[in-house]
This record gives structure tokens, C-alpha cells and sequence, in this order.
């Protein structure tokens, strides 16, 4: 306080507002500090500013004015707005003054049901891609919840119509040893799959999804089939069950890819209320359609049948659309393979949202086939082996984290010999190294698409002369030279700045396969 006082005294302090420019304010002084003017103040918030306080003691009305402060909250814009005798808070675009009263509340009704909607179903802080998504989410759980309705009511028709002169202990045995049966296919799906949850996600939801809609097909065939209720049901019930795991599995993969503040808990929270609520307004749907059939048992009979392939489409397109909008920020080999292109070529890393879109859901009928691809794992004994390969690898050195070479595979029913490029990557080997020795494997091949005489070489697997092996060696050292440490730092920072996480690569289980020196 002593050394407020003492800058009060050398020194009077002028505060000049931008609403009262022209206007003359009171001086502070020590006096004025001392023996403050009391001001009338009353419930609603005043200004307690002194260079007013002349005014408001003789009963002068301030004029009306905007102050430049905006709230955002639940959605909507705010400001505080002076109307000469308190402080409200109206909404952005619009003043009290100058609405009418009916509308003006209509519209304030209307905004406060709107936002209370939101808050309900949406987390605070998401991705912008989030309500797209939830939209085709909304499209898939609710026809999927009608299919699954009519799919049981179609079961306990079966159920009373194959037992009725059995005992009811009959019939609930049959459903527990399929329910069980299922769950240990699940466990043996889930076991044999972990990986692959994050390395495919996509594909995997999206497979077991199209499984789902199958095993609902089934499960309406057992009213035809009474007889085979047990093994219909059992299919339908092992596909459902691996369906759950790949859902439940993915799930939190893809609530993380939406959080930007750490809120992966609301996001999950959330996504459980509009499972619930979608599923609802799938069972009224369900319920509405018996309803309008109920009079006619041969109409309730066909229905299910009648639904089932336009509810399925509907369904499976929600899903697909819905993937779309997914955009994972975590690196696996086929997204930083596609990063990597784009940095060969122009020099840029495309975001998780352009990844995203040019990934796809990665079905595997889909893809064309690719001119010397890229794999990480290791040299396969079964495949006819290059002496290039063999070559390299006795060239290797100790301080070497990964070597490169070439390899024939042969892949497809008719056993179609293809050429790759392999990456084999050492015990102990750094996400660095990995991304360099990825990044190496990208520019040889962009190499050897250039060179078409490659192809031709590499069918004559042992025939190899000095020439062609001193080329591909040659090669091999520009590429290191091309590809330096230099480089992957930058890499490695562009692709932070990107969005992406760099904290690790997700390898499948043949991706993870390293060797070591003996």
C-alpha cells in the first residue's frame, strides 16, 4: 500500500475508456483514494468505475452501449450489453432494444432446448469430422437395432414352433449351448486378432459389421428351419459374438481419434447415451411394423424377409459412411507408406483427415495390384529366394538397424509370382529407424519403377551378373545418401506438426517378426 500511495502522489493516473473518449474523467489522487464516494449501488451489477461516480450520484442515465466481450458457451455466442442501468448478457447477433418480444422469446426457447439437446448427445471439445460421423451412426444403429428385434422375434417363433411338444427345459438348453458356443468363438476370434484391431481397424469393423448383418439373415431362417434351430442359431450367434469383439475392440480406437482435450472418457460416455438412445428409436421402428401387421399372421410371418435387405443396406452404408469420417492419428505402416509418398513427391505430409480419405476402409478386394510393394517382416524360405537377397544380407554390419532387399512372392489363387521390396528390421530397432529404413525402402522402389528392366531380371532369380549386382548395390548407397538423418528429423517434426503421433508405429504380428546378428 505504501508504494501505492507514493506513485499516487508524483503522479496523477488518467484512465481513459474507449465509449467516453470525448468525455472528461476525474483525476485520482491520494485524497481521492482516502475518502472514496459512495456509490448507490443496486441488485444488479453497476459500474464501480470513480470516473462515473458525479453522475450516477446526481441520477444521470448512462448511455447504451455493447462491450466487446463475447461468451461462448453450449454452442451459442453471447455478449454483455449496457442498457444505461444494468449489465445483461443478450445473445451475439441481436439487443433486446430491437426484437420483438414473442419472437425474441421463441427463438431464446428454441436455442435453450437445442443446446440442452447437445450437451446431452455431444461431448464439449471434438474433432470437427464428429457429427458427421454421429449422424451416419445414427442411420446404422437405429436399423440395426429393428433388424436384431425382428431377427429374436423370428427365433422364438422357431422356438415354439420346432419344441411345442417338448419340454420347455428343451428349449432353454438350446439357447444357452448357443449363446456359450459363441462366446468361446469370440474369445478365440479376440486371441487370434489383437493386433490386427489396430493396424486394419477400419477393415476389421467394417468385416465384422458386414458379419453382423449376415448373422441376422440366419437367425431368420430358423422359423423355416425349426429342425436345424440349434445349428442356425449357433452360426448366427458365433458371427454376432466376433462382431461384438471387433466393435468393443475398435471402439476406444475411435472415441481417442475424436478427443482433443484428453476427454476420451465424455467421448465414450457419450457414444454409450446415443447407442441407447439410437437403439430405442430402432425398437419403436421394430414395434411400429408389427403394429401396422399385426392382423395378419401370414404378413407378420413375411416381413421380416421383406425389411431385412433394404434395413441391411441401410445399415452397412451408415457404417461405411460413418468409418470415413474417422481420422486416426496413429501411424501404422500402410498410412506412413502413404505419408511417405506424398513426401517423395511433393515434399509434404498430407494430414490424418487426407490419410484418412485415401486409405479408405482398406477392404482387400478393393486394392489393385501394387508395383513393387513394400513388407516389413522377414525373408521367407518358402519363396524363391533373389541372390541380391542373400547377398545383402552377408553384406550386413554390425552397426546396421534394418537392411533392405528384394523378394519374389507369390500370392492369389493362381499362385501369381509378384516382386516386392522388403524391409527386415533388427532387435532393438528405434521408431527412427524405422521411419528411415521405411523411408529408404520407398525411394528404391520409386527407383526401380523407373527402371523396368528390374522386373525381367528379378524373374531369372540366380542368373544374376556382377554388373546388375554392383547397379543394385549403387543404388542402395544413393538411396542412404538421399534419405539422411537430416531428413527424418524434419520427417519426424512435420509429421507432429500434422497431427500425427509419433510416439510409436503399430506393426502387425508379421510386421514385428526382427533378427539379430549372430
Amino acid at each position: 500500500m505504501q508504494s501505492l500511495s507514493q506513485v499516487c502522489c508524483d503522479s496523477q493516473l488518467h484512465f481513459q475508456l474507449p465509449w467516453n473518449s470525448n468525455k472528461t474523467h476525474n483525476v485520482f489522487s491520494k485524497s481521492n483514494l482516502r475518502r472514496p464516494k459512495r456509490l448507490n449501488l443496486s441488485c444488479s451489477l453497476k459500474t464501480s468505475f470513480g470516473f462515473e461516480s458525479e453522475r450516477i450520484e446526481r441520477g444521470e442515465k448512462l448511455e447504451a452501449f455493447s462491450l466487446p466481450v463475447v461468451i461462448r458457451s453450449s454452442g451459442k455466442s453471447s455478449r454483455y450489453f449496457w442498457d444505461g442501468t444494468q449489465l445483461k448478457l443478450v445473445s451475439f447477433d441481436e439487443t433486446p432494444s430491437n426484437s420483438n418480444e414473442f419472437d425474441y422469446g421463441f427463438r431464446k426457447l428454441y436455442q435453450f432446448y437445442t443446446s440442452a439437446v447437445r450437451d446431452f448427445f455431444i461431448p464439449q471439445q471434438v474433432q470437427e469430422n464428429y457429427m458427421e460421423y454421429v449422424k451416419w451412426k445414427f442411420l446404422h444403429a437405429v436399423f440395426s437395432s429393428a433388424l436384431r428385434v425382428l431377427a429374436t422375434q423370428a427365433m422364438f417363433r422357431a422356438m415354439g414352433f420346432g419344441y411345442s411338444k417338448s419340454l420347455p427345459s428343451a428349449a432353454a438348453l438350446n439357447w444357452v449351448l448357443k449363446d456359450g458356443l459363441g462366446r468361446l468363438s469370440r474369445c478365440i476370434y479376440t486371441a487370434s486378432l489383437a493386433s490386427a484391431f489396430d493396424t486394419n481397424l477400419k477393415r476389421v469393423r467394417f468385416s465384422t459389421s458386414i458379419m453382423f448383418t449376415l448373422s441376422i439373415g440366419v437367425e431368420l431362417l430358423t422359423p423355416i428351419f425349426p429342425r436345424y434351430f440349434l445349428l442356425l442359431a449357433t452360426m448366427a450367434n458365433v458371427a454376432k459374438q466376433i462382431s461384438l469383439a471387433g466393435y468393443l475392440a475398435t471402439g476406444s480406437a475411435v472415441h481417442r481419434s475424436f478427443a482433443v482435450a484428453g476427454n476420451l472418457g465424455e467421448v465414450s460416455a457419450k457414444a454409450q447415451i446415443q447407442t441407447v438412445c439410437f437403439d430405442n428409436i430402432g425398437l419403436m421402428l421394430a414395434a411400429l411394423l408389427n403394429l401396422l401387421c399385426k392382423n395378419n399372421e401370414r404378413l407378420v410371418a413375411v416381413l421380416p424377409f421383406v425389411v431385412y435387405p433394404i434395413f441391411s443396406a441401410i445399415d452397412l452404408l451408415g457404417i461405411y459412411q460413418g468409418l470415413k469420417h474417422v481420422h486416426l492419428q496413429t501411424l501404422t505402416k500402410d498410412r506412413l507408406e502413404i505419408i511417405l509418398d506424398r513426401w517423395i513427391h511433393l515434399k509434404h505430409i498430407p494430414s490424418p483427415a487426407e490419410v484418412s480419405k485415401e486409405e479408405g476402409i482398406d477392404i482387400p478386394w478393393r486394392k489393385g495390384r501394387v508395383l513393387w510393394p513394400i513388407r516389413i517382416g522377414c525373408v521367407d524360405p518358402k519363396d524363391p529366394i533373389p541372390k541380391i537377397s542373400m547377398l545383402t544380407m552377408q553384406s550386413l554390419r554390425g552397426e546396421d538397424s534394418y537392411f533392405i532387399c528384394l523378394e519374389t512372392t507369390s500370392k492369389g489363387f493362381r499362385s501369381n509370382e509378384q516382386q516386392g521390396v522388403l524391409l527386415c528390421l533388427r532387435e532393438g530397432c528405434s521408431i527412427s529407424d524405422i521411419i528411415m529404413g521405411l523411408l529408404q525402402a520407398s525411394y528404391i522402389r520409386e527407383e526401380l519403377r523407373r527402371r523396368d528392366n528390374w522386373r525381367q531380371i528379378m524373374e531369372k532369380i540366380n542368373d544374376v551378373s556382377e554388373s546388375l549386382l554392383s547397379e543394385w548395390f549403387k543404388i542402395v548407397e544413393d538411396v542412404k545418401r538421399s534419405a539422411c538423418t537430416l531428413e527424418v528429423e524434419l520427417l519426424e517434426e512435420e509429421l507432429h506438426k500434422s497431427g500425427w503421433s509419433v510416439k510409436n508405429i503399430l506393426l502387425s504380428v508379421q510386421e514385428q517378426v526382427r533378427y539379430n546378428m549372430s
